[in-house]
């Protein structure tokens, strides 16, 4: 597959890093666009690229504001509006880049937080929407006590940097080689400011809320194993949306399908649904 890479000016004037993968010796027949988790960066989707330009399609993605090589404190998001414009601003640059094509938003984790919010506030021009263990509530979230202390803090401390507390083998299974991948990757990071973990459980929770109003189709994939996010708020989800959402539970799965045992099976049902929706 060929790339092509370049920065452009984020919604709050930050600086945003994307790439592009494109099909070799071959005209694409479609473009997705991708978001990224929590802590990491959107190179560590050129395997997830890899199958989907083998398959005839675009692949963009960006890092986002405080992530790989974005501009930004580390795991800081500004706003969830800044967030969801960065999302809509790549969707742009792929119509631009890509004109008449139809277009898909894939958000993973925290970037499937940011993609649904993405298309319930802006309704982009897009032809589908792919959830993979988005974070619209945490597996395990914090107590009372803990959500009343940061509500406290982000007013007067927001950019106060925490661990996220995320272990490689809350993603992996033990022993599975892409934890010593992700421990290895300098663009990596645990970092998590008070201010983003209170955007995002407040987008998550707004999401679902709204989550009846989206206008296009969803495919949305959770494993019951995921020690990061919520199986139960995807399911709440495809509950609300009913026939608009194709819901794919994989029993066991951990947080990172795309680099789980379910990989092959994940991409089959990605490339299949889109195909159909042409």
């Amino acid at each position: 597959m060929k790339r092509t890479d370049w920065r452009f000016s984020g919604a709050n004037g930050t600086d945003i890093y994307a790439r592009e993968w494109l099909p070799d010796g071959k005209e694409p027949k479609g473009v997705i666009c991708i978001v990224h988790g929590m802590g990491e960066h959107g190179e560590r989707y050129s395997a997830v690229a890899e199958r989907l330009t083998g398959e005839g399609y675009a692949v963009l993605a960006h890092d986002q504001e405080g992530h790989g090589l974005s501009a930004g404190q580390r795991g800081h998001l500004s706003s969830i509006e800044t967030a969801v414009h960065n999302a809509g601003l790549l969707l742009e640059q792929a119509g631009t880049r890509h004109p008449q094509l139809p277009s898909f938003l894939y958000g993973h984790s925290m970037g499937g937080n940011v993609a649904l919010n993405c298309a319930l506030r802006l309704q982009p021009n897009i032809e589908g929407l792919i959830l993979s263990s988005p974070w619209l509530r945490l597996a395990k979230g914090p107590n009372a006590v803990m959500k009343a202390l940061a509500r406290l803090l982000v007013r007067v401390m927001p950019k106060l940097s925490l661990s996220t507390g995320i272990s490689p083998d809350d993603l992996y299974r033990p022993g599975y080689e892409h934890a010593i991948t992700f421990l290895g990757d300098p663009l990596c990071h645990s970092s998590i400011t008070i201010r983003t973990f209170h955007i995002m459980t407040d987008a998550g929770e707004w999401a679902i809320a709204h989550s009846k109003e989206l206008q296009v189709p969803v495919l949305l994939l959770h494993g019951t194993g995921d020690k990061v996010t919520s199986f139960e708020a995807s399911k709440e989800v495809a509950e609300h949306l009913g026939d608009r959402c194709k819901f794919v539970a994989y029993e066991g799965g951990y947080h990172e399908l795309h680099n789980d045992i379910f990989a092959v099976h994940l991409l089959n049902i990605v490339t299949n649904w889109i195909t159909r929706r042409l």
